[in-house]
């Protein structure tokens, strides 16, 4: 049996660890700390053989020495013409990962650092298709763009939003509650956000993450995929005519928005 369980991380970090029980195996995506991921894998009698890696940021790197040495034979696979080289494999768009019975495929997603990749599979975990999105695409929100530009990240959040609805969104961090404060700013008569922010903050009053989301949620409350809403549109024009900033195209009304979220 496959099972997918957040092993918690910091202060708000998810590392997701992929387990088969009939094999006693185990992958992680993005071990920043190992002793979360050492802990859980020993109570569950799990031997790590693979980890993924989105991109460089020590939060999902840092605790990779550690696990090696813990696990020798682990499978590191992280992207290639990154500053994070310490991987065994490394893969760049296009490419294709198997793990047990899971084919994951590739796709660069630059913009919160240019080195940034998201592993995506059609094979149903927990009943559906899943997206480890890393830092790329979070509940309500995208990552702040260290390294990339607007039209990098616009460009790689167009590739996630053209993947199936029911795909799973597996993001590397708690940020949701605040990034739906922002979105309810922006738009406060949204009534869909209006409940949907009433959801979550249940979830994590019960001590429950958010995540995952599902990828027509997103594409319905995510003011970063809606660059295309009538709504958001206009909050963004408004916005943009107040910060001197051009919004006329969609890449300009993600823009803004990030603007947006950023000086929030």
């Amino acid at each position: 049996m496959l099972s997918i369980y957040p092993v918690p991380a910091f202060s708000d970090n998810y590392i997701w660890c992929l387990s088969d029980s009939r094999a006693g195996k185990a992958l992680v995506v993005d071990p920043g700390q190992a002793q979360p991921v050492a802990d859980y894998l020993e109570s569950q009698s799990l031997t790590l053989d693979t980890i993924l890696v989105t991109h460089h940021h020590p939060d999902h790197t840092g605790g990779i020495s550690e696990l090696r040495k813990l696990f020798p034979e682990v499978r590191i696979i992280g992207p290639a013409a990154s500053p994070f080289k310490d991987a065994s494999e490394f893969v760049a768009h296009g490419d294709t990962v198997r793990w047990q019975d899971i084919r994951f495929s590739v796709f660069a997603t630059p913009g919160h650092t240019l080195d940034h990749i998201v592993y995506f599979t059609t094979t149903a975990l927990n009943g559906r298709p899943a997206l480890f999105s890393g830092d790329t695409l979070f509940v309500g929100g995208c990552g702040r763009l260290f390294e990339g530009t607007p039209e990098q990240m616009f460009g790689s959040l167009s590739i996630i939003r053209d993947l199936p609805d029911e795909t799973a969104v597996y993001c590397a961090h708690e940020y949701t509650l605040a990034n739906l404060r922002f979105a309810r700013h922006w738009l406060p008569d949204d009534k869909a956000l209006m409940t949907f922010e009433q959801h979550c903050k249940q979830l994590r009053e019960a001590g429950q993450p958010t995540v995952p989301t599902s990828l027509k949620d997103e594409k319905a409350l995510n003011l970063f995929l809606r660059w295309d809403d009538p709504s958001v549109t206009r909050a963004a024009s408004d916005y943009g005519a107040k910060q001197g900033l051009p919004v006329t195209t969609p890449t300009e009304v993600f823009a803004a928005v990030r603007h947006g979220k950023d000086h929030f």
